[in-house]
């Protein structure tokens, strides 16, 4: 007998615990196991989680939490791991016992529900992979989490065995008082035990960003360097890594017509080269255009994607512009649906690293050549403006902050690991670096306007194609930047942001006021860089 003929004589109680192996959880009833898209959405509509749009990708609200609670994150504080995490707001210290209250409660709440597993990869290097095992009670999350991560084929689902397991349990209230927690959400890991548990949030990202931390800490010590970046490559196989935070364009500037798509926000940094950790997108799509994205706009049109917080009229026509729910408005898509993508997910190693900064300021140039000290700094320094929405509790307006290595929130360990990572990869890859601003020109936030997505790709495709590091370059006065005095397709005026002011005192006022924060920020890791990272750091002139 076949094992899909035996599986097929086999009770649900049976196929139930293989679905559940390893995550404690023991089925009350049948186990959605594995389902296909089109399965999900059935079951999603059915249980009335979701709708669909016109064009049929499936709407979902996710109520109160429309952008990760990154207060209510923690990590389990256990004895194999607590040397090496770097403890604090990010990483906040979660006694084991507590965690084992919280841990089962949720799966004796799990165990009442109807549910949905997904067995899933991440990392498209079979060298780097990690088995992960969601169980959720909702169908849409379960279609998430199959479009974000990587999905083996069938062969590989049987006797699937997790290296990591998550606990969804959206609609789950923690308490406080009983599971040592700060409110009614949890996000908890154990690196110890393997497991993570999601309660009391339905933003989906929290399962996309918990596997992240999870490669973040398994990462470093095999020799590879996750990075917070889109990654694509060329017609010649040449290889470029856009590092930025969420609203910065990281996915936008990947996805590019000439250029392979690898993936749209986490990589690994190996031996060999790149690869992604995901095999889908989590596009932000607030004010997404037709004309100027149109990969991610077709995508965000189709059946299987969801849509998340995209508000739609009753014939569910789609309202990219309506920010009503939320700012942070997000397409989740199998990275097929993007036309011009690499499905092995992977590249050699890279040529060029671009690090994306949304300056709010309005004052750092548009496109920046860095040296290998320089680029380890700016990685360091991750400074761009958070765009609103991302995080639950922000207001209107993008405020300026600096992200160690673009990623903070999801680095459990040591920012300089990571750092000193980037620097040696580069200088054995010998990579080109960039800094490019795609945050605001002409003035500040409020004043000034959004760079334009024309001028950056054309900054973009000079620096990719190796003609823009034969430019004359001047140095930047405040920042010690190396800046192009011109390139092809973009105005002279617009690569000299001062000149872009009406006001050239108020700019050379807001320059001072940014290096000051550069300054300040370049106090807390100061002293693990080298020299050579020191002496190029933004100071205040004397």
């Amino acid at each position: 007998m076949t094992a899909s003929a035996h599986a097929k004589h086999k009770t649900w109680k049976s196929l139930a615990a293989d679905a559940l192996s390893g995550t404690g959880v023991h089925a009350g009833s049948p186990v959605h196991a594995n389902l296909s898209p089109a399965a999900l959405v059935a079951e999603s509509l059915r249980r009335n989680e979701s709708r669909l749009s016109a064009d049929g990708a499936l709407m979902v609200e996710t109520g109160v939490h429309t952008g990760r609670s990154v207060q209510d994150k923690f990590v389990v504080d256990e004895p194999s791991v607590t040397a090496d995490i770097a403890w604090g707001k990010i990483n906040q210290r979660y006694a084991p016992e507590k965690f084992a209250v919280l841990k089962a409660r949720v799966q004796a709440y799990l165990q009442g529900q109807t549910l949905f597993t997904q067995d899933l990869y991440a990392g498209a290097d079979p060298a780097n992979r990690v088995r992960v095992r969601l169980v959720t009670t909702y169908a849409w999350a379960a279609l998430f989490a199959r479009n974000m991560f990587i999905r083996p084929p069938a062969e590989e689902l049987e006797g699937f065995q997790p290296d990591y397991v998550i606990l969804h349990a959206p609609q789950f209230q923690a308490d406080p008082a009983v599971d040592g927690v700060r409110s009614s959400t949890a996000i908890a890991l154990s690196f110890e035990q393997k497991l993570i548990v999601i309660a009391g949030s339905e933003y989906a990202g929290e399962i996309k960003k918990s596997i992240f931390t999870v490669m973040n800490w398994l990462l470093p010590e095999r020799g590879v360097l996750p990075m917070h970046c889109s990654a694509n490559i060329g017609p010649e196989g040449d290889v470029a890594l856009f590092f930025g935070l969420s609203g910065t364009g990281k996915t936008t500037l990947s996805s590019d017509p000439h250029r392979r798509l690898i993936g749209d926000d986490e990589h690994g940094w190996a031996e060999n080269g790149v690869f992604n950790f995901e095999g889908g997108c989590y596009a932000k799509v607030i004010n997404l255009s037709k004309e100027a994205e149109p990969e991610i706009y077709a995508a965000s049109h189709r059946f299987g994607t969801v849509l998340e917080n995209v508000v739609g009229d009753h014939h569910g026509r789609v309202d990219l512009a309506d920010k009503s729910l939320t700012e942070n408005t997000r397409a989740c898509y199998p990275v097929e649906f993007i036309p011009n993508v690499e499905l092995s997910g992977r590249g050699g190693r890279p040529n060029n690293v671009v690090m994306l900064t949304a300056d709010a300021f309005g004052v750092l140039p548009p496109i920046a050549r860095l040296t290998p000290a320089q680029a380890m700094y700016h990685f360091l320094s991750g400074y761009t403006a958070r765009v609103a929405g991302t995080e639950k509790g922000m207001g209107a307006e993008p405020q300026a902050t600096f992200s160690t290595c673009f990623g903070a929130p999801f680095l459990p360990r040591r920012p300089e690991v990571y750092g000193r990572m980037l620097s040696d990869l580069i200088a054995r890859d010998g990579a080109d670096c960039w800094l490019v601003n795609t945050g605001w020109s002409g003035g500040q936030y409020g004043v000034g306007s959004r760079m334009s997505i024309r001028h950056t790709r054309a900054l973009l495709r000079a620096a990719l194609d190796g003609s823009l590091a034969k430019a004359k370059f001047r140095r930047d006065p405040h920042f010690g930047l190396s800046v192009p005095e011109h390139v092809p397709g973009v105005p002279d005026e617009v690569l000299d942001p001062r000149q872009t002011w009406a006001d050239k005192d108020a700019y050379d006022r807001m320059a001072k006021e940014l290096v000051k924060r550069f300054e300040a920020n370049f106090a807390a890791f100061e002293a693990g860089v080298g020299d050579d990272v020191r002496a190029v750091a933004i100071r205040a002139a004397a």
